[in-house]
């Protein structure tokens, strides 16, 4: 929560009456996401709420099993809205996607995008971690030649929404070790294509740069490298960090 709070006041996330969606695979970053804003409230002294939105793919035509996920919601008093979606079989049976994982992502967050508005949210929290940051730069580098990476807020005009990555400064060992300690409800995901990705091959090349290439925390410069250069409103210089907001 502490490398939450930092990341918040930071890039200004949360102001006092917001109503946050907060996108909930199951997963290790989005359950972690979900507990520690849920515990933010407590002490921030920023008075926002929250929403749980799950979606289910459905992968294999099948529902998937969200009701440890119910549970943990009720224990940390925070409404929960699972919907049910055909995603799963869009993808891999209608289309039969070769390169899945952007398409699932587009729709996946034009769902919940229109899942938060009729909740009545005005922010969107998603669970980008520390990693993703790097690992997104990388991937944008060598695939498209372009220096670029998600932002760490960013304000949707189609949508009137902003989205929020409050996880940000979150390295992912250390999510890891809190999701196990603290015992959250991890939801193993169904999708055919994980662990299978383009991302997991660009976290490969950074640790074999970090531990047998001689490049110590080299994930700590990239990001440090995207402060100092501003790109797409990662910068922490000036005062009025709405100036600096991605807007797309």
């Amino acid at each position: 929560m502490g490398a939450m709070r930092k990341a918040i006041e930071d890039y200004d996330m949360i102001q006092n009456g917001d109503r946050i969606a907060v996108g909930v695979s199951g997963g290790k970053d989005s359950v972690s996401l979900l507990a520690g804003l849920a515990g933010l409230r407590r002490f921030i002294g920023i008075d926002f709420d929250i929403v749980a939105v799950c979606l289910d793919p459905q992968f294999g035509g099948e529902e998937t099993d969200f009701s440890a996920i119910e549970e943990f919601c009720k224990k940390i008093d925070v409404k929960l809205d699972l919907r049910r979606t055909h995603i799963g079989e869009v993808i891999f049976e209608d289309r039969k996607e070769k390169n899945p994982c952007s398409l699932c992502a587009r729709m996946r967050r034009g769902l919940l995008h229109d899942v938060a508005k009729e909740n009545g949210c005005n922010k969107m929290a998603l669970g980008h971690n520390f990693e993703d940051a790097v690992e997104t730069f990388m991937m944008n580098l060598f695939d498209e030649g372009r220096i670029g990476c998600f932002s760490p807020v960013t304000w949707l005009s189609r949508k009137e929404i902003t989205v929020i990555r409050p996880l940000i400064y979150c390295h992912e060992d250390e999510i890891i070790k809190i999701s196990a300690h603290e015992h959250f409800p991890i939801v193993k995901s169904r999708c055919p294509a994980d662990k299978h990705t383009e991302r997991e091959h660009v976290k490969m090349l950074i640790e074999h740069l970090e531990q047998n290439e001689g490049y110590d925390c080299l994930r700590n410069k990239l990001l440090g490298a995207m402060q100092r250069g501003d790109i797409c409103g990662w910068g922490l210089a000036g005062d009025d960090s709405k100036e600096r907001y991605a807007k797309i």
